[in-house]
């Protein structure tokens, strides 16, 4: 059964937000993040005051969806522009000592279970990396661009091939800083 659905964003006192069809741009006391959020022309995103409404008149599953993964990403942007995501990996050295450096805007991983080859990630716009002792924190306004660069540090360090229980050897994800509200729904 198709009903109508109304989803409702506040906006916080510092943050601004200006809406131009599918195109959103945030600005807030850390910086400015702009995105293209893509949905249905059925689905209204309407800026009133300080609260933004996503309103459907005949919802489906699908719309519904669509109009959670709005609402959640436009929550994830002002709470980004007042307070950065950080993401803590962990290097894990069981057999061989793994050196890690940013050069530039590349990171840098060196002797990786003893190969002579290094493995190299350009660090993203907007992305902090800094590596403090064997915790490499990654920080930035926008939570898509953090959770990528540390979904990418995990992913250049995977071992194929091998037992997971003794090649222990990588970088981890442990800590994700989440800070979701919970949403009124009209």
């Amino acid at each position: 059964m198709k009903r109508e659905i109304k989803k409702i964003v506040e906006i916080p006192e510092e943050v601004e937000v200006k809406i131009e069809g599918n195109f959103f741009n945030v600005k807030g006391p850390l910086g400015e993040i702009k995105s293209n959020i893509k949905f249905k022309k059925n689905i209204l995103v309407e800026k009133k005051d300080k609260k933004i409404e996503v309103y459907c008149k005949k919802t489906s599953k699908k719309e519904k969806k669509i109009m959670g993964t709005i609402v959640s990403r436009i929550e994830n942007m002002t709470q980004g522009v007042m307070k950065k995501y950080l993401y803590k990996l962990e290097i894990c050295s069981v057999h061989f000592p793994i050196t890690v450096k940013i050069e530039g805007d590349n990171f840098v991983i060196k002797n990786f279970i003893g190969e002579n080859k290094d493995r190299v990630l350009k660090v993203l716009s907007g992305v902090e990396v800094e590596i403090k002792g064997n915790i490499i924190e990654v920080t930035s306004i926008d939570k898509e661009r953090a959770g990528r660069m540390a979904a990418e540090i995990e992913n250049i360090t995977k071992i194929r091939g091998y037992d997971r229980r003794i090649f222990q050897d990588g970088i981890w994800i442990i800590k994700k800083e989440k800070g979701r509200k919970h949403r009124k729904q009209g």
